[in-house]
């Protein structure tokens, strides 16, 4: 791997662990903010679904901005967002304005959703020039930010650290890793439309046959399963274990961060699982795991089993997301459309599809609002062959085809 390759698979850890340690600083913290705003659980799915338009807005429009105009800008442009939404959801908290906190997960939402895709297409594009397993380990950065986030987070419950200075914390840290981040990832990757470009490589044609290919359309039912159930503990799990089981607070955040630990090892373990064992068998085994700790968190009437549970809820999840991301890039040409599909499915679920569930939650309780993701993870056992039994990625020749179409004209 050249120095340059290096640098660009650095600064892609960096991109994935800001968003981690964004999210997890707001998700620990939303009893404080939830008690500060005085919102019932219904109005706090309300505030939430400012999460859910943001992402809609973010995701809908990646695609198109990424033919347009590459990876880079795109990426740049959403990770701004999720910073600046720190200050915004910090300010409202502070000044008990649900508008306020709601427009900052709008732009967290915009950011993430639009921004994240564009770089799961970049680090697809790296496994491919390296011919290594590389997603499992740029997700499990993101997880890592979940951690140290919800680490933090812990800590500022515990000493009733104001939420408003702690997410102004986040967002200068966070700024301070973007910029070398944002200056190593190279230009023009995933573009294949605009000015600079001759018309003949538009992929129209080739866009409307990914649509139809029934194994990615398989894909994606197990990346919605997966990341819906990675979401809805990242939106939900302190307030489950909080208005669910009875724990305080701080237990709650500390809970959290055992799933945000498991997520973690899952995905940094992973790569050597899914090259020996193969895709169908660890995504099978994944999906299997999710079942199982999301139902003793739902049914278990212990606290205690119920908070042992999550970590079998954390590494069930952990490589859904990456996985078939790596599976959706070489199950046919363009993979750059294919991954940015799949991607898409993937943060619909991650960022628009728990939120809903506090509609539920504030009719029937968050515990059970949780069947709903359960049923996903069930389905997502049986689906599991359609990622393929081959290891994550093959070493692909100097000028294959798959590599020259996901580059897209990198310069």
């Amino acid at each position: 791997m050249d120095l340059g390759t290096r640098r660009r698979r650095a600064a892609l850890f960096l991109f994935f662990l800001i968003p981690g340690l964004s999210i997890s600083s707001w998700v620990t913290r939303t009893p404080d903010i939830r008690d500060q705003l005085g919102a019932s659980t219904a109005q706090m799915g309300i505030i939430l679904f400012g999460l859910s338009v943001g992402s809609m807005i973010g995701i809908l429009s990646s695609g198109t901005l990424v033919a347009r105009f590459g990876t880079r800008p795109v990426m740049g442009a959403g990770t701004l967002l999720v910073i600046l939404s720190m200050g915004i959801i910090g300010g409202g908290s502070m000044l008990s304005s649900a508008p306020t906190v709601t427009a900052g997960l709008l732009l967290f939402g915009a950011g993430m959703g639009g921004g994240e895709v564009a770089i799961n297409i970049d680090g697809a594009e790296v496994e491919q020039i390296t011919g290594r397993t590389v997603l499992p380990t740029l997700h499990g950065f993101f997880s890592l930010g979940t951690v140290v986030g919800a680490a933090l987070g812990i800590l500022s419950t515990a000493v009733a650290f104001p939420v408003q200075w702690h997410l102004a914390a986040v967002a200068a840290v966070t700024t301070a890793m973007f910029f070398p981040a944002y200056r190593a990832i190279p230009d023009a990757v995933g573009k294949t439309r605009g000015e600079d470009l001759p018309a003949e490589t538009s992929d129209a044609p080739d866009q409307a046959k990914v649509r139809k290919d029934r194994r990615l359309l398989l894909i994606g039912g197990i990346i919605l399963a997966m990341a819906l159930a990675e979401g809805s503990a990242n939106d939900w799990l302190p307030l489950i274990m909080v208005d669910g089981h009875g724990v305080d607070p701080a237990l709650g955040s500390a809970i959290y961060t055992g799933f945000a630990a498991a997520m973690t090892i899952g995905r940094f373990a992973g790569g050597v699982f899914i090259d020996r064992l193969g895709r169908t068998l660890v995504v099978r085994a994944s999906a299997i795991s999710a079942t199982l700790g999301i139902a003793l968190v739902v049914f278990a009437d212990s606290a205690a089993l119920a908070g042992a549970a999550v970590l079998f809820w954390g590494l069930g999840a952990s490589l859904g997301f990456p996985l078939t991301l790596s599976a959706a890039g070489d199950s046919g040409p363009d993979p750059a459309a294919r991954v940015s599909l799949v991607a898409k499915i993937g943060y619909v679920a991650f960022l628009v599809g728990p939120p809903s569930l506090g509609f539920l939650g504030d009719h029937y309780g968050l515990r059970l609002a949780m069947i709903v993701v359960l049923a996903f993870t069930a389905v997502a056992i049986f689906l599991a062959p359609a990622v393929g039994s081959r290891p994550a990625v093959a070493t692909p020749a100097p000028d294959s085809d798959s590599d020259s179409t996901v580059r897209s004209r990198s310069s």
